[in-house]
């Protein structure tokens, strides 16, 4: 056989090689504020759920929330978690098996606790919730001047304060965040969902209400298909320090149902089917002991570094709760991110490495 055509099938048959290793072409991280790993892994916490403080009706959530195992608990709690990620992808942090999750940065709150996730290192000058651009590059910022990613970046958040975190102005990557109405050509549901953020009032004053992130975020994503696309969460935090415990696990469903909704939907569509990975974490944990610590995190709260992290796309082993011994931080999801996409992410600091087991492309 001539040498040239030898070259050729050389040529193909490693392209064809690198395809099957690597089919991850869109990556969705999705992030609920300070959801603990306790409930994740446990269900409803008997403590908390029992005790009229922050249950102040138990009979009233226990026939949804409570069961007799924990494995009954944790499945009724968050039924996406457990029925779709926790058989066909991955979920780490049950601290009971030694797998362990936590944050790199010493504070344990908000904006430190994104902005590590994000950019893949601490910056201890980032040590408040306040609104200032972040001065370092996100691996969003960095994907989206990637060729074939500019323009198909996006980011849809409850909390205010992303774009100054991701650094909208610089990073030209569009955040839509707080009550900000969605622009463009509207859709009759985007309408709808413009007006009713002006009508509907939420207690949070300028963070809005969780369901309309979503369904507003929904809304862009069949409109525009994004390919990284950022959706976060902030109503588990909420109620969490308002120490309402029955509201704090009915929203933590809530966001279960929204994410099951949205991996259906891409599912259901030719660009992303079986070819999308969602990779689902929180910024920060919470307290446990005592028990009326749930409410509260920080550096000086105790275990409020521990956090968790579910995986679930083509390039993913389905291996389930992770139960063997390992130690991962949360400045390892940026580079994990985009190596999905097959990108390797630097930024101006050492970033975390990627975590190994989520992908099994190499």
């Amino acid at each position: 056989m001539h040498k040239p055509i030898l070259f050729i099938l050389f040529t193909i048959l490693c392209v064809n090689s690198i395809t099957a290793q690597h089919k991850t072409e869109n990556v969705f991280l999705i992030m609920t504020d300070g959801l603990r790993w306790q409930e994740i892994f446990r269900g409803a916490d008997s403590a908390l759920i029992n005790d009229v403080v922050f249950t102040p009706s138990p009979e009233d959530v226990k026939p949804q929330f409570w069961k007799e195992t924990t494995q009954q608990r944790r499945e009724v709690l968050f039924p996406f978690l457990w029925t779709t990620i926790g058989k066909q992808g991955q979920l780490y942090g049950n601290r009971h098996y030694g797998n362990k999750v936590n944050v790199k940065n010493p504070f344990w709150f908000s904006y430190p606790g994104y902005s590590e996730t994000l950019t893949g290192f601490v910056d201890t000058r980032i040590n408040s919730n306040d609104k200032v651009l972040n001065p370092n590059q996100t691996v969003l910022e960095f994907i989206n001047q990637q060729k074939g990613f500019t323009g198909k970046v996006a980011a849809y958040t409850t909390w205010d304060v992303f774009p100054f975190i991701i650094n909208e102005s610089r990073s030209r990557i569009p955040v839509n965040s707080g009550y900000e109405q969605a622009t463009g050509q509207l859709s009759v549901q985007e309408e709808l969902l413009n007006d009713m953020q002006k009508q509907v009032p939420s207690p949070w004053g300028t963070t809005r209400l969780d369901w309309m992130t979503y369904y507003l975020a929904k809304e862009y994503i069949k409109k525009n298909k994004p390919r990284v696309f950022f959706l976060s969460f902030d109503e588990t935090d909420d109620y969490a320090h308002a120490g309402k415990y029955d509201t704090y696990l009915k929203t933590a469903h809530m966001v279960d149902g929204f994410i099951g909704d949205l991996w259906n939907f891409v599912q259901s569509q030719p660009q992303y089917k079986d070819k999308t990975t969602f990779i689902i974490t929180t910024d920060h944990g919470r307290g446990d002991e005592p028990k009326a610590l749930w409410k509260d995190h920080g550096d000086k709260v105790v275990h409020a570094d521990q956090i968790w992290m579910a995986v679930i796309g083509p390039d993913t082993p389905n291996q389930g709760e992770m139960k063997v011994e390992g130690q991962y931080y949360q400045n390892q999801i940026a580079k994990t991110l985009a190596a999905f996409l097959g990108i390797t992410y630097t930024n101006t600091q050492p970033v975390g490495e990627i975590i190994s087991p989520a992908s099994k492309a190499k």
